[in-house]
This record gives structure tokens, C-alpha cells and sequence, in this order.
């Protein structure tokens, strides 16, 4: 697939690919730059989904909590 920039630097995101990744106006996207390429990642529903319980068992309420406490010390 292939599409444009135009010159407000916008492209089109072809309609097969939108409906496949659950895209609609709105939809925010992420951009990674990884050297010789650039990555755009819908952000949708699907993605906070498979978000749940990926930090259990990490203890990542306690590094937060202690971070936190440590930035109100300095």
C-alpha cells in the first residue's frame, strides 16, 4: 500500500487498514521513530485492553508510590 503527505503534512490511512485495526475519526495514534522507519500504533480499545494485568505481580504500585515520595523530598 501507498499513500501521500499533503501539505499540511497529513496522510491518508487506507480504508482496509482502518477497519482492520478498528480505526475511526478520532482514533488516536502513536508514533515511533525506529530509525530507518516510522511506526503508527492505533490507540483504541483493543489496546487498553490487553493492557489489563500487565502490571500485576510487578509491584509497580510500590515503585510509584516511592517515586513519588522521593520528588515531594527534593
Amino acid at each position: 500500500m501507498e499513500t501521500y503527505i499533503t501539505v499540511k503534512g497529513q496522510i491518508v490511512i487506507p480504508a482496509a487498514l482502518r477497519r482492520k485495526y478498528g480505526m475511526k475519526a478520532g482514533t488516536k495514534i502513536q508514533i515511533y521513530d525506529e530509525g530507518e522507519r516510522i511506526v503508527l500504533k492505533p490507540v483504541t480499545a483493543d489496546y487498553y485492553r490487553n493492557l489489563r494485568g500487565s502490571l500485576k505481580g510487578k509491584k509497580a504500585l510500590k515503585a510509584l508510590i516511592a517515586d513519588r515520595a522521593a520528588e515531594k523530598e527534593r
